[in-house]
């Protein structure tokens, strides 16, 4: 194997997207042979110590449609039995996330 084998692949695309006390990381991944994988992160900040704390999936290209239609499925049988309220926060110096004040944050 080579020394290729033990770095990260190479990185085609990245969205990071604050939630929250999480962040989650889409990262498009490029193989040795130029074929497109989906790496997602969640990563957050253990209270105790300050850690950040990351897990991970791997998603391939030939996965994508079945992901897709059970995360779709998933999240529609959520939002019919349930009201979600997407909470939308801002990054500030003084706290970790600040919630915007037009945010509705009644359930």
């Amino acid at each position: 194997m080579g020394d290729f084998d033990n770095k990260e692949r190479e990185e085609v695309f990245s969205k990071k997207v604050r939630a929250g006390k999480r962040t989650y990381f889409f990262d498009v991944k490029a193989t040795r042979s130029g074929d497109y994988y989906l790496t997602l992160t969640e990563s957050k900040k253990r209270l105790e110590d300050g850690v950040f704390v990351k897990h991970k999936i791997f998603l391939y290209k030939e996965d994508f449609e079945k992901f897709t239609e059970g995360l779709t499925e998933t999240v529609e049988y959520i939002k019919s039995r349930q009201d979600v309220v997407e909470k939308r926060y801002e990054y500030s110096e003084n706290t970790e996330y600040a919630a915007k004040s037009d945010d509705d944050f009644t359930f």
